[in-house]
């Protein structure tokens, strides 16, 4: 039998010390080194700093010194400095609901100073001198120092021991310190940052162009294997900006990572962690990034400061938006955008560049039709070939839908400048080499097909739901002879409750007998493929998911099957014509470069590639 618990006795309630209050705080704005980095830097930016240098001891525990070239403390305002709720950079609640500076709780300095050894030297424009302020004895005194600030911060947590125990070692904690420098640096691309550790140069980043900074921060690969985002949205504010507006970087899925550790998100140039935000980019992944791997990203989100709150943690990396829906569908829609413009172009040429003999009349669209009506594909005997539905049969890559013929219209390029070139072979059965001008084209020819044929599915089935406000589905075409096949008491109860979304499908599917299966219409755009696989294949998702909202919850995993069996097959033998007019459809089809299981469908192979693997000119 348990003893009985002695209830402690009770304890009268009184007011802390503010000591202790001042340390209670400041473990909710200093959690490491490279806490009071980031807080420090904040303030120098805050300050109009244009070089920024930090320089660490011990990662940061022994030693943490910002010095700016900023505006400066006045001598008579450095003791209020640090004091708690201290601040320039609001006055009221009007200022703190839209705020517009890095910095504005005034509780870094403070609470810096009640966990370590902190001195405050500045010195502004109008001063003869510099004033050094000694937080711990509050001696001031002259000290040498052109304009801006120095924050000298030794022995973090030397007055909570227990704290400084939870610390990691010296490598560690400068990488979190250098990070923090980092994320500002992809920020303010503007300033100048540059890191010591140990009287050793560690990190510098000079002023440069965002471009620059981007590839100096994020190394020239990874933004080489990167898209360019700029989308906008909603109205011109008074400051001449839209109301949103999200740009940035976001990488091809060939660059993800295993890790998130290069994700890197900002709202009106404030780093931050935010489920809004990471869902959304993560989202437009998703028809080209598949599995475990993370997208690479840097987006900046500018926004009205009065539609985001960032008083929401002490650490100011979070914050919390109005419109949170709004947001999210901006990120989205802007990475999506990003993604879907095939690259191929850039094999060639910059993106948005018109060759010189195909200017004159033509317009580069963002994306470009399905189909190409007039444009003709050169064939290996000289005779050209203007119809698809001719070379890969009127039901795979059918003629444009009337509900499509508003699409842009793809721009006639010269042969010679076609981004993925012309075909010259078939290699076993699966790949199409092309040549084009900076060398050999690769192509898997069922992951390209794959990518056409599924997108070619998903715009027809918004247009489906577009027209009226109602959904008609997917066109259909009607077996001459229905595919019967034997089905299992599972594919025959789904075939049954799922009738709805199978004809929005175009698939209709119904029992022929008590154990038979009767496949009797499939979708216009596969209408070549095997009926029973498709439909086993199709029945087996749909048994996964509430049929009454497969369509919403499923939709591109379904269209995706259906797509795989609608694609050409390996070992099919491909004429010159053929593979040229896939190559031209991959060129125009969005996200072309991934298929649908976010594998690539083509590599470039330049020309000094080839010649490396023969050692030419060694």
């Amino acid at each position: 039998m348990n003893a009985l618990i002695t209830p402690a006795p009770r304890r009268a309630i009184r007011e802390l010390p503010e000591e202790l209050i001042s340390q209670i705080a400041a473990g909710e704005v200093v959690e490491r080194p490279a806490s009071v980095v980031r807080e420090l830097v904040d303030n120098a930016l805050d300050a109009g700093a244009s070089q920024v240098t930090v320089r660490l001891a011990a990662g940061g525990v022994r030693l943490i010194s910002v010095e700016d070239d900023g505006s400066g403390i006045a001598r008579e305002e450095l003791a209020l400095a640090l004091r708690r709720h201290a601040t320039s950079k609001i006055e009221s609640l009007a200022d703190l609901e839209a705020v517009s500076t890095m910095g504005f709780r005034g509780e870094a300095l403070a609470a810096i100073a009640s966990v370590a050894e902190l001195c405050l030297l500045s010195r502004t424009a109008g001063q003869a001198s510099a004033f050094l302020l000694d937080a711990r004895s509050g001696e001031l005194r002259p000290a040498a120092r052109a304009t801006g600030t120095t924050v000298e911060v030794k022995e973090l947590f030397f007055s909570t021991p227990a704290r400084r125990k939870f610390l990691k070692s010296d490598a560690t904690e400068l990488a979190h310190c250098v990070e923090a420098v980092r994320r500002h640096a992809l920020a303010r691309p503007d300033v100048g940052f540059a890191i010591w550790h140990e009287g050793r140069l560690v990190e510098q980043w000079r002023p440069a162009s965002r471009e620059q900074r981007l590839s100096d921060v994020l190394g020239p690969e990874l933004v080489e294997r990167s898209v360019t985002v700029e989308y906008h949205t909603g109205a011109i504010r008074s400051d001449g900006r839209h109301a949103l507006r999200v740009w940035g970087l976001a990488g091809i899925p060939d660059a993800a990572r295993s890790r998130a550790d290069q994700q890197f998100a900002y709202v009106n140039g404030r780093f931050v962690r935010d489920k809004v935000l990471a869902h959304a980019a993560r989202s437009a992944y998703e028809d080209v990034l598949h599995g475990q791997r993370q997208p690479v990203y840097a987006l900046y989100l500018d926004i009205d400061p009065a539609r985001v709150d960032v008083n929401v943690h002490p650490t100011k990396i979070e914050v919390r938006f109005r419109d949170s829906r709004e947001v999210h569908q901006a990120v989205r829609h802007a990475v999506e955008n990003a993604l879907a413009a095939p690259r191929a172009g850039a094999a060639v040429a910059p993106a948005g560049a018109i060759p010189a003999d195909a200017a004159a009349g033509t317009s580069v669209q963002p994306f470009m039709a399905w189909g190409q009506p007039g444009m003709n594909f050169g064939a290996a005997d000289g005779h050209r070939v203007s119809d698809l539905s001719a070379l890969w049969g009127a039901s795979t890559l059918d003629r444009v839908p009337a509900d499509e013929t508003a699409r842009p219209q793809a721009m006639a390029l010269p042969e010679g400048d076609w981004p993925l070139g012309r075909a010259i072979a078939q290699l076993q059965g699966i790949y199409i080499l092309a040549e084009n001008r900076e060398g050999l084209v690769i192509v898997d020819m069922h992951a390209a097909h794959e990518r056409i044929v599924y997108e070619r599915l998903k715009r027809q089935m918004d247009s489906s739901r577009a027209i009226g406000g109602a959904t008609r589905g997917l066109a259909s075409q009607p077996l001459l002879i229905p595919a019967t096949f034997a089905a299992t008491p599972q594919e025959i109860a789904t075939a049954e409750s799922g009738a709805a979304a199978l004809a929005a499908l175009g698939l209709d599917i119904t029992a022929f007998s008590p154990r038979t299966l009767a496949v009797r219409a499939v979708p216009t755009s596969v209408a070549q493929g095997d009926a029973v696989e498709l439909a086993r294949s199709v029945l087996a998702e749909l048994a996964q998911h509430d049929a009454s909202t497969v369509i919403e919850r499923a939709q591109n995993e379904l269209l995706g099957t259906m797509a795989c069996h609608g694609a050409v097959r390996a070992n099919r033998s491909l004429t010159i014509d053929e593979m040229n007019a896939l190559l031209r459809q991959m060129e125009e089809t969005e996200r072309s470069d991934q298929c649908n299981h976010g594998r690539p469908t083509w590599r470039q192979l330049t020309v000094r590639e080839l010649d490396a693997l023969f050692l030419r000119g060694r």
